[in-house]
């Protein structure tokens, strides 16, 4: 169970993620710090583990950043929730094992604070504060397995 984040807008990128100015680091708990802050200077003070993001169109757009995943998984968030996600973000978040979803409907049917509990094997989104359920299309098995695997290099030692 998780709140949500709402970020009722398309096209967040890396750099709003994770500002170019804190990428000397790979260390999550030191980019968790500061994930999200120039597009929201509150979000690290609110953010609790388990929480999500729930966002629009072309989430993680612009620089091929591992980093961004990195910042939010960081700050203990569970998954991203957008309509849809730049495919290198979306690579990059199964290849570091961290789960999203794809979801043309959910920023309408979420608000700002909704408790959701997320049933990835159903792929349903369950907002317990509205009392309804939005479906979502599963992540492909491939993806399941190097998620489940702690990300790729874990899943290429593990099958080697």
């Amino acid at each position: 169970m998780g709140r949500a984040h709402i970020y009722n807008r398309d096209h967040i990128n890396t750099d709003e993620i994770i500002p170019a100015r804190y990428l000397n680091t790979d260390d999550e708990a030191e980019l968790a710090k500061h994930c999200l802050e120039d597009l929201d200077a509150e979000f690290v003070k609110k953010v609790k583990a388990g929480d999500i993001i729930v966002a629009g169109e072309d989430f993680g757009c612009g620089s091929s950043r591992e980093h961004a995943v990195w910042a939010i998984r960081g700050a203990g968030v569970q998954t991203v929730i957008a309509k849809s996600f730049a495919r290198i973000f979306y690579r990059n978040a199964i290849n570091n094992g961290f789960y999203i979803i794809e979801s043309p409907d959910a920023l309408e049917k979420i608000n700002d604070g909704d408790e959701l509990e997320i049933d990835y094997k159903a792929g349903l989104i369950k907002n317990k504060t509205a009392g309804i359920d939005i479906s979502f299309n599963r992540l492909p098995d491939f993806a399941l397995e190097i998620i489940n695997a702690g990300g790729l290099l874990n899943h290429i030692k593990k099958n080697l």
